[in-house]
């Protein structure tokens, strides 16, 4: 789940099956009790239906949950971030950062630190697609150093500059769940 509306989805399913929970955040569902076989499996199904998976595998959740970290930091959090990443998700998921990147890479096939580019960009392209703030503010939003920063970063990933982005026509923005 990478946003509010998948977490609406997910609670939705859940109700409509009757299995109680506890709490659902971002990429994580905290159940009153374990699923019995059928149940388990029907719900599995329906996440496939939908998009979604479950994951049993303790890699693959630990995985999901940097994943859900970085989300929420770059599309959520406005204050800026007073460690940096690897120390914010040794806090967030209570692991130690080296243990974290190792599955993350051998999971994904990229790094925690390239992850987090891709979805700052993604980030950038949107709000350079709104034109309600200048580069400037939005450096200073996402917490780049700097313009420059930002612009290396942004054609490195895209191949173009922030402002040759903002003039094309199409939308060449990815879906924040296949970065």
């Amino acid at each position: 789940m990478v946003c509010d509306r998948c977490i609406m989805v997910v609670k939705s399913e859940l109700d409509q099956l009757a299995i109680k929970y506890k709490a659902i955040t971002l990429g994580e569902v905290a159940l009153e009790s374990a699923l019995n076989g059928n149940v388990k499996e029907e719900f599995a199904n329906k996440l496939v239906s939908l998009g979604f998976e479950l994951l049993d595998d303790t890699k693959a959740k630990t995985v999901e949950k940097v994943k859900s970290a970085i989300i929420y930091l770059v599309h959520h959090q406005e204050a800026e971030l007073k460690v940096n990443l690897s120390q914010y998700l040794t806090q967030e998921l209570a692991q130690d950062y080296i243990s974290l990147s190792q599955q993350f890479s051998e999971q994904e096939g990229t790094t925690i630190e390239q992850f987090y580019i891709l979805h700052r960009i993604e980030r950038v392209k949107e709000l350079l697609r709104y034109k309600e703030l200048s580069l400037s503010e939005i450096a200073y939003k996402l917490h780049f150093t700097d313009v420059a920063h930002l612009s290396n970063q942004f054609k490195k990933v895209t191949g173009y500059t922030p402002t040759a982005f903002k003039n094309l026509k199409t939308n060449s923005r990815k879906q924040i769940d296949n970065l």
